[in-house]
């Protein structure tokens, strides 16, 4: 198993998880950054003895978190100077937190003075035991609910395979509770965004997959060839799969050109019927064409599209079935039965704030998908609605994003459009351009009761049939704190509604 940088300075493997631990007690380690992934490694680091320094931007830091003993700090809004103090520490190893672009002066310095920069996910595969499998996924959108689907079938087969990493308990943390007596792990589900990918350098999962890839966090990798370059890492070291998507070339390019472990192959997941080392769709039953015995001539059911029902309170959007079959390839990949599959699709419970039906009144249906943070996750939710039937809830923060693409795409879906956000006017740009016609609102960005008007003039748009549709396309920390935020507000506006105050 090959990895691509060093444990420390003269080390060029991975070490078993015993040894790791061994190297890492008495080791200097800087964690830079001190959100929840920043200082669970700290929390971590220092339970395995290491002589951890935390950095922060924040002078305030101190105030707001509390630190193992021992565990010293520093803390600077000054870049260069909180850079040149950090380093003088003379760490072996920089843990960073996610939220820290590689241009951030402390990670830049790390990398030119050759010492070792990992993600939090890399310091969790250092310690984690080796006859533990990491099935790995990323992709623009989608992880979420596809990296649930996958731990619920995990499970359903038996396995203790937690759904990590983005999403739940930090990896590193999951990793050390088990070593330190608790449940015994058989495999995670790992969740990785582009900016936890990064920094990760030796990761060798049984299989890895990306879902899709559209522009998206371009401020933070500098450009959209940074952005893919970073998501193309979830296939590094793949033992037995590189799971792509047959409807994103782009995925399958990043399959072509990744370094794996000889014997790794290309598995696609696809809405249509499957090819040869593919799973997709005959009619309603999900196939798999990859991982049977003569896989040239026969196929494995894997279920059926009832065994998604649950997940849509109307017709079942493409994007559910592609993350279902992108799930079930991974799984498969970890020999999981076919059984398995069904069985734990049918048990999957999506998180909030993902299609979640909220309320019907007077035959409109509301729906929270303020989860939808890009357009490429707006258009998907849309895809699911009706032709002419959605009275869209779009805008937010953008982050440099343009719409043209998703509103040209989706506007035959659209009945009319509330546009809220401190800055609406990439929203209102492309409706201009694309749906001059629609009719539309834009709620003042100074209104103290943003979503309750916005919910209010959705529902004068919408008809007996219609749905009501948060799907900002937008991040959401311009009005409210998170997309969660966002979403109850949005769930509360609709409550008050159909309660009739």
């Amino acid at each position: 198993m090959r990895r691509a940088r060093h444990l420390l300075r003269r080390m060029g493997r991975r070490l078993s998880a015993g040894a790791a631990i061994d190297e890492l007690r008495g080791t200097r380690v800087l964690v830079a950054g001190l959100g929840a992934s920043g200082l669970s490694a700290v929390t971590v680091l220092a339970e395995l003895g290491a002589r951890v320094t935390a950095v922060d931007a924040d002078p305030r830091v101190g105030d707001r978190v509390d630190l193992p003993a021992g565990v010293a700090l520093i803390a600077d809004a000054d870049p260069e100077a909180l850079a040149e103090r950090a380093l003088g520490t003379d760490p072996a190893i920089v843990v960073t937190s996610p939220g820290l672009n590689p241009r951030t002066p402390v990670l830049a310095h790390a990398v030119t003075a050759e010492i070792p920069v990992w993600s939090e996910v890399e310091l969790a595969w250092q310690i984690c035991r080796p006859d533990v499998d990491w099935l790995t996924l990323t992709g623009t959108n989608g992880k979420t609910t596809t990296v649930g689907m996958l731990a619920s079938i995990l499970a359903a087969a038996g396995r203790n395979a937690p759904a990590v990493g983005n999403v739940g308990t930090p990896i590193a943390e999951t990793v050390l509770n088990s070593r330190a007596g608790g449940a015994r792990l058989d495999a995670l589900a790992v969740e990785l965004s582009s900016f936890q990918l990064h920094f990760t350098h030796s990761v060798s999962p049984v299989a890895g997959a990306c879902l899709n890839i559209a522009d998206d966090h371009l401020d933070w990798h500098g450009g959209p060839t940074e952005y893919a370059a970073d998501k193309a890492r979830v296939y590094s070291g793949a033992r037995v799969a590189c799971v792509y998507n047959v409807a994103d070339p782009a995925t399958r390019a990043m399959v072509e050109t990744a370094d794996v472990v000889e014997g790794a192959r290309a598995v696609g997941f696809t809405l249509g019927s499957p090819g040869l080392s593919e799973v997709g769709l005959v009619e309603d039953v999900l196939a798999d064409r990859a991982f049977v015995p003569n896989r040239s001539s026969h196929a494995a059911e894997l279920g059926t599209l009832a065994d998604l029902a649950h997940l849509a309170t109307g017709p079942l959007p493409p994007h559910i079935v592609a993350n279902a079959l992108a799930a079930a390839a991974l799984a498969r990949a970890a020999d999981v039965p076919a059984p398995a599959v069904a069985q734990g699709l049918r048990s999957y419970a999506p998180g909030g704030h993902r299609m979640e039906h909220v309320a019907e009144i007077d035959g409109v249906r509301y729906v929270d998908d303020s989860k939808a943070t890009n357009a490429h996750a707006a258009a998907a939710a849309l895809a699911g609605v009706e032709e002419g039937r959605a009275v869209w809830i779009a805008g937010g923060l953008a982050k440099g994003a343009r719409f043209d693409d998703l509103v040209a795409s989706r506007r035959d879906r659209l009945r009319a459009v509330v546009v809220i956000g401190v800055d609406p006017e990439p929203i209102v740009d492309a409706l201009s351009r694309h749906a001059p016609d629609l009719p539309r609102t834009v709620v003042p960005a100074g209104d103290t009761e943003v979503m309750r008007t916005a919910v209010a003039r959705a529902r004068e748009y919408a008809r007996t049939g219609d749905v009501v549709l948060l799907a900002p396309a937008c991040a959401s920390m311009d009005q409210f704190r998170s997309y969660a935020d966002r979403g109850d507000a949005f769930a509360a506006a609709v409550t008050d509604l159909a309660q009739g105050r």
